[in-house]
């Protein structure tokens, strides 16, 4: 039970759950007639993407485990790690937010804090005692140095 719990409790099915809130949420305010939207949308979404690639990349020359609640095997600290401790959460923010303005879900904006809020709460608050637990000194000056989400 405990094992299919963190199998279901992963970031990726929060973002899905809070861009299905946002879709739904799209009907409840005007839509502009204007392509911008969808271009900005768009833009947020890639940018998103790319940070995450970004960081997955990191965690792959590094050979350590992208997965919360596992110990690492090594401290990832440059390219994107560099200007924030969490860059694949600062990612799903922006699709989330490029969704909500690609749907002109202007309702749909205000989920982007309360994702930030949960994925603090579920993962960042329990992830950074294992890393400090498990990487020691070298992760604690890591923390003094980098914010946690810019």
């Amino acid at each position: 039970m405990h094992r299919l719990r963190d199998l279901f409790d992963m970031p990726p099915l929060w973002l899905a759950v809070f861009a299905a809130l946002a879709w739904a949420l799209s009907g409840l305010t005007p839509a502009i007639d204007a392509a911008w939207p969808i271009w900005l949308g768009r833009l947020l979404i890639a940018l998103g993407l790319g940070i995450m690639l970004a960081a997955f990349w990191a965690f792959l020359r590094r050979r350590t485990t992208l997965i919360p609640r596992r110990p690492p095997s090594g401290l990832v600290d440059g390219g994107v790690y560099r200007w924030s401790r969490n860059p694949i959460y600062v990612g799903d923010l922006l699709v989330l937010a490029g969704l909500a303005v690609g749907w002109q879900s202007w309702l749909g904006l205000l989920l982007v804090p309360a994702l930030g809020a949960v994925l603090e709460w579920r993962f960042i608050r329990r992830e950074e005692p294992i890393l400090a637990a498990t990487l020691g000194q070298p992760y604690r000056e890591y923390q003094a140095r980098v914010r946690r989400w810019v």
